[in-house]
């Protein structure tokens, strides 16, 4: 595919990607494809990623069913990064919120929950 001649995957063969709710623009999550993630992801209209901490590859709300469908990609000016522009169903964070980035801080380093949670983690992800 002649777009993985424009991007500069690092040596784990890994790219990070931000990715964002194309409605409300909100940054959802970053995380990392390789160029398997990104073939289906282009091919499928849903995101995937490489989850670094299984090792493994998976379609974004594979368990979750808060799936992530494709609106639009682009690639920065040096090719070391990706943007994906999605449509989100229910939450992209797998805490059970719309996005990842649900902890606001103060200047003091003080954290708080700055939106509603939209589904309890443990009734969807089975315990290990």
């Amino acid at each position: 595919m002649k777009l993985f001649e424009d991007l500069k995957f690092d040596d784990k063969g890994l790219i990070p990607a931000v990715i964002q709710d194309e409605a409300t623009k909100e940054v959802l999550t970053l995380c990392y494809l390789n160029k398997e993630a990104l073939k289906k992801t282009l091919d499928e209209g849903c995101v995937y990623v490489f989850r670094r901490s299984k090792n493994m590859l998976m379609k974004k709300g594979q368990s979750s069913g808060c799936i992530q469908t494709l609106k639009s990609l682009y690639i920065d000016c040096e090719g070391n990064s990706i943007l994906i522009k999605v449509d989100q169903k229910l939450a992209g964070c797998h805490e059970g919120y719309f996005t990842c980035y649900f902890r606001k801080v103060d200047k003091d380093g003080n954290k708080t929950i700055s939106i509603k949670r939209l589904f309890d983690p443990k009734k969807v992800y089975p315990v290990k």
